[in-house]
């Protein structure tokens, strides 16, 4: 007997067996039980989602003996030509190879037949987008209103491509790219009923290297099987594709975000000489900061696409950048793998975009700067010229002194808390809220101390600034301040908060003061000389 590959031999039979696709399985069982059949359908999706084993699988239930049913039997004449490909009833056909107008015209003449065996006469369309439009147009009167033994079942990877007047007529299904996770287990199961060991992080390194797509992952495995025999191990998945392993994604991430230059060209070097793909390793590098980025939102929206051990190191590596800088570096790697497409040397420029974002990760941002310039502002006097490498952020060693010498203004804050004023007191919380916290640090800068009253802190918001209240006012954020208030203070104080309208009028008599203020910092008036630049209100 010929051998037959795992993407044939496993190919789902039921809706039960679609993995993945719950929402589509769904629906159609519920159409199917109910009687409420369309006459068209459209099934939209990326590659091996599964879009020709839905619609064989709706055409058994249609035609099944026992049908319409939910279950088809499997068993009997028309399941098995249907799954064979062979059936008289369903007809399939490739639209990149049958898009003229004259295929679609025989189309219609053969629609009037009655069926031959099965309930249904079903057309059954593979990559319907490579139809011309003259063949689309041909096609549209017997799509709106065919006769009611037929049902046809279209199946693309580009729907913009297909007609609105073709689609107004069909009912859409989106399939969607199947989770890594789902992916992983299916290959377990298949590797059990094949009598194979596929290590956990073997299968998780298939189903990434398939990026949703379970029949390549499927194809992998196969292969896999032919070049390891019945034990694959992760390190034969990475050797035999190329790919890079998630701990070393990891590493490598790690190492940018703290900034040891040596030791991340080390490692790519390493990957590079192990003859790894480094348009591979860019991709994977993107997007394990693209689940950063999503971890750093919303934690739990990774369960199904990330292995627990992975959500350690990305727990790990949120609290070393902020979102904006997140953002900065994966554009800044995004625009390097543009680059890297059309070059010979992609390793070069792998290399120069660690490095550049390393560097872009030791300097300030404007509101960093910004930021730094009201603290000498507020602290009064002329401050020491060392300080400007301070507001610079180019000198990690100048960062860890600044951030000694306001670790030891909060200790002397503390010690005095007892008689903390509200104002000197609000400027200490504004102070300990990190980097990270962008929006909470944003929206308190905007409050306005109005007094402490019992165990509670008034802050007051201009009209204009209700936005940054309701950002201030959600509980997650309302309990971090508090939070800090009891680390300053020792006491258990609660904000209230209030919009008060007399702080707009007072905020633009103060902005126009501080502005002048602004304008005659020494280290504004150095950078004005330096720059030749001036200063706009």
């Amino acid at each position: 007997m010929n051998y037959e590959v795992f993407a044939r031999k496993y190919r789902p039979q039921t809706f039960d067996d679609l993995v993945g696709q719950t929402h589509v399985s769904r629906t159609l069982k519920n159409a199917v039980a109910q009687n409420r059949l369309a006459h068209a359908y459209l099934f939209v999706g990326p590659r091996g989602v599964g879009k020709t084993s839905t619609a064989r699988i709706l055409a058994k239930s249609l035609n099944c003996i026992k049908g319409p049913t939910i279950t088809p039997c499997g068993v009997c004449d028309n399941c098995r030509e249907i799954a064979g490909g062979n059936s008289l009833d369903v007809i399939e056909i490739d639209g990149a190879s049958n898009n003229s107008v004259e295929d679609v015209r025989q189309l219609r003449e053969n629609v009037r037949y009655a069926p031959a065996k099965g309930r249904y006469k079903i057309y059954l369309i593979d990559e319907v987008h490579m139809l011309s439009s003259a063949a689309f147009n041909a096609l549209l009167k017997t799509l709106e209103e065919p006769p009611d033994h037929v049902k046809f079942i279209f199946a693309t990877t580009e729907p913009q491509k297909v007609l609105a007047t073709i689609l107004s007529r069909c009912q859409r299904f989106d399939l969607h790219r199947i989770p890594a996770n789902l992916i992983a287990q299916h290959l377990q199961f298949i590797a059990k009923k094949e009598k194979i060991t596929l290590q956990p992080a073997a299968a998780h390194a298939i189903a990434r290297g398939a990026e949703g797509g379970l029949r390549d992952a499927e194809s992998m495995l196969d292969q896999l099987v032919a070049f390891c025999g019945e034990t694959i191990t992760e390190g034969d998945v990475l050797n035999v594709f190329g790919f890079t392993s998630e701990q070393t994604v990891s590493d490598l991430t790690g190492r940018v975000l703290r900034g040891e230059t040596p030791e991340a060209i080390d490692l790519l070097h390493e990957q590079c000489e192990a003859g790894k793909d480094m348009m591979r390793l860019m991709a994977d590098l993107i997007a394990y900061l693209r689940d950063l980025l999503v971890f750093k939102a919303k934690p739990d929206a990774l369960n199904e696409d990330v292995d627990p051990d992975v959500q350690k190191s990305l727990a790990a590596h949120a609290e070393l950048i902020s979102t904006d800088r997140l953002l900065e570096l994966i554009d800044q790697f995004a625009a390097t793998e543009g680059r890297m497409k059309w070059a010979p040397n992609k390793k070069l420029h792998f290399e120069v975009a660690i490095i550049k974002a390393i560097q872009s990760l030791g300097q300030a941002t404007l509101d960093e700067v910004i930021e730094k310039l009201g603290e000498l502002r507020d602290g009064g006097g002329g401050p020491p010229r060392k300080s400007a490498a301070v507001v610079a952020g180019a000198s990690p060693a100048a960062r860890t002194r600044a951030a000694g010498t306001a670790a030891t203004t909060e200790a002397r804050v503390e010690e005095k808390s007892d008689t903390i004023e509200p104002q000197r007191l609000w400027e200490c919380v504004l102070a300990k809220i990190p980097a990270q916290k962008g929006f909470v640090r944003n929206s308190a800068s905007a409050a306005h101390v109005l007094g402490i009253e019992g165990r509670n802190l008034k802050l007051g918001f201009a009209s204009g600034d209700k936005a940054a209240m309701d950002i201030m006012g959600t509980q997650a954020n309302r309990k971090f301040v508090e939070t800090l208030l009891h680390e300053i203070t020792g006491k258990d104080l609660s904000l209230k908060l209030t919009v008060n309208a007399e702080l707009a009028s007072r905020n633009a008599a103060v902005t126009e003061h501080s502005t002048q203020d602004f304008k005659d910092e020494p280290l504004i008036q150095e950078a004005i000389e330096l720059f030749n630049a001036r200063v706009t209100s």
